[in-house]
């Protein structure tokens, strides 16, 4: 880090500190080949995503996945971030449980430890499935994006004593990581009201990503599922510490410049700005909701009468308020042309659209 460091002329931005510290090889949490998702700290893992409590939550998204390719005329998956596979292997069972014809599944991952996770988890699916780098140039399918974006680094603004700073990353004289803010004209999207101090994250990193995939999906839909906010919660006056955290061994803190490379660093997403790059660059927003409403519109307490009763308390972190039925939240992007003649599953009732 202390060459980037040098290389940036001593002060590095830290959107660009995130990346190196996430993915950088040799070096990056998402590099190395440590656990990372597990239900408890004894397995060496730091945190656990929705597959990895319970099979439920991929065998309710998998019914959101088959109504979206028969309605769009598509047969491909397309997963970013796919994590320990888990997902991946619940979504294709349970494709294949409803009768729903599915000719690839592909999953982009920068991490070279997960992908050989991913591929003994899905052993047995082989013949479906594909790794790839980047987006191609065009594709058709749905695109399904779990705990991705909150992954993407953030750039920090810092009001300070009433004038906005961007918050970047340098060494002190004893070569320790050290925060310097250097005046800024970027401001958070919304104004935000007072004169307090203020800390908080804008997204450009999430954002373009989503332009990417507008300018390549022509047919087919999209599902983000992530925690965050829109805009005017995000930016609320007193959320004045903004929402960067990070997590090693099941327990969350807010210093990121300690333990390179040993733990998550994550921000939550700004939903609002997400849905309106998706739509400058020419996708619909076809549905936003939080994660306990989707899941449950797709079918959640029909399946959960027939599991077991670990099963059913699983579920029930998915959708309680007070876990993350609420925190989370999922968003729909279609291309206009494949918006007709069919309601998202998942968004059928309790949808937020006109809370954006």
């Amino acid at each position: 880090m202390g060459e980037a460091i040098a290389q940036a002329g001593g002060w590095l931005s830290f959107d660009r500190f995130m990346a190196i510290a996430l993915y950088e090889p040799g070096l990056g949490y998402y590099a190395n080949a440590t656990p990372k998702f597990g239900h408890l700290p004894e397995s060496g893992s730091d945190f656990v995503t929705a597959p990895e409590l319970t099979p439920l939550f991929g065998q309710m998204l998998a019914r959101q996945v088959a109504q979206a390719l028969s309605a769009t005329g598509t047969d491909e998956v397309w997963e970013f971030g796919a994590g320990s596979g888990a997902l991946a292997l619940q979504v294709i069972e349970a494709l294949a449980a409803l009768g729903q014809p599915l000719r690839r599944y592909t999953i982009v991952d920068l991490s070279g430890s997960l992908r050989e996770r991913q591929r003994a988890t899905l052993a047995a699916h082989a013949a479906v499935l594909h790794w790839a780098d980047a987006l191609p140039d065009t594709l058709s399918g749905v695109v399904l994006g779990n705990e991705v974006l909150d992954a993407m680094p953030v750039q920090l603004l810092a009001r300070v004593n009433g004038a906005w700073h961007e918050r970047g990353v340098a060494l002190d004289a004893a070569g320790v990581l050290t925060w310097v803010d250097r005046a800024t004209a970027l401001r958070p999207p919304l104004e935000v009201p007072g004169e307090h101090d203020y800390l908080t994250e804008i997204h450009p990193q999430a954002e373009a990503f989503v332009r990417t995939l507008a300018d390549r999906l022509w047919r087919g839909a999209a599902f983000l599922l992530d925690y965050g906010f829109p805009e005017a919660e995000y930016y609320h006056p007193q959320r004045s510490t903004g929402t960067l955290i990070c997590h090693r061994a099941h327990r969350s803190d807010d210093d990121p410049l300690r333990d390179l490379g040993g733990k998550d660093i994550t921000a939550h997403v700004n939903f609002t700005g997400i849905a309106l790059a998706a739509q400058h660059s020419g996708l619909d927003v076809i549905g936003y909701t939080s994660q306990g409403r989707f899941l449950l519109n797709c079918g959640l307490i029909e399946l959960a009468r027939q599991a077991d009763a670990r099963q059913n308390a699983m579920m029930q972190k998915l959708v309680n308020e007070h876990e993350m039925g609420e925190l989370f939240k999922v968003l729909a992007l279609a291309p206009t042309a494949s918006t007709d003649g069919w309601v998202p599953l998942g968004f059928a009732a309790g949808d937020r659209s006109h809370r954006l």
